[in-house]
C-alpha cells in the first residue's frame, strides 16, 4: 500500500496552471475589446474546434492550425485596429468571404502540413538509411575483395 502511494506523489501531473492563464487571458481580450475577440473566434474558429478534440500530448496538430489561422489573422486584426476596434467593423471583416477564407485556408494548411511533415521526415529518413546501408555493403565489399576475405553471409 505504502509502494502506491509513493508511487502516485512521483508520477508526473500535467501543469493546469497554462489552461487556467490561457483563459484568464482571453476573459481580458473580451473584457477590453470584444471585437478584437470576436473576430479572433471567428477566424482561428477551425483551430479552436481542433484544440478541442485533438487529445495527443502537447496538441501538435491544433497549434499548426492555431499558428496558421494567427498568422493569417494578423492583417485583419490591423484593420480592425485601424477602425476603431469597433463590433460593426468586426463584423463587416469576418462577413468578407476572402478574410474569412483565407484565415481558413491557412488553418487548413496548418492541418495539412501537421499530417504530412512526419510521413515527409520518415521517408527521407528511411531513403538516408537505405543509401547509408548500400554504402558500407559496397564499402565491406571492396573490402573483401581488397584483403582477400571470404565474404559474409
Amino acid at each position: 500500500m505504502a509502494r502506491s502511494r509513493s508511487a502516485a506523489k512521483t508520477t508526473p501531473r500535467p501543469p493546469r496552471s497554462l489552461a487556467w492563464l490561457q483563459g484568464l487571458l482571453c476573459g481580458a481580450l473580451i473584457m477590453v475589446s470584444p471585437a478584437l475577440a470576436l473576430l479572433f473566434g471567428g477566424l482561428l474558429a477551425p483551430g479552436l474546434v481542433t484544440l478541442a478534440i485533438d487529445h495527443i500530448q502537447g496538441k501538435p496538430v491544433a497549434r499548426a492550425v492555431l499558428m496558421s489561422g494567427l498568422a493569417a489573422s494578423v492583417a485583419p486584426a490591423r484593420e480592425l485596429w485601424l477602425a476603431g476596434l469597433s463590433l460593426d467593423a468586426a463584423l463587416v471583416q469576418l462577413s468578407d468571404p476572402l478574410v474569412l477564407g483565407t484565415a481558413w485556408a491557412a488553418g487548413a494548411a496548418g492541418w495539412l502540413l501537421a499530417e504530412v511533415a512526419p510521413i515527409v521526415v520518415r521517408l527521407v529518413l528511411d531513403m538516408r538509411s537505405t543509401a547509408r546501408i548500400a554504402e558500407l555493403r559496397a564499402r565491406r565489399a571492396r573490402y573483401e575483395e581488397e584483403w582477400g576475405l571470404p565474404p559474409i553471409e
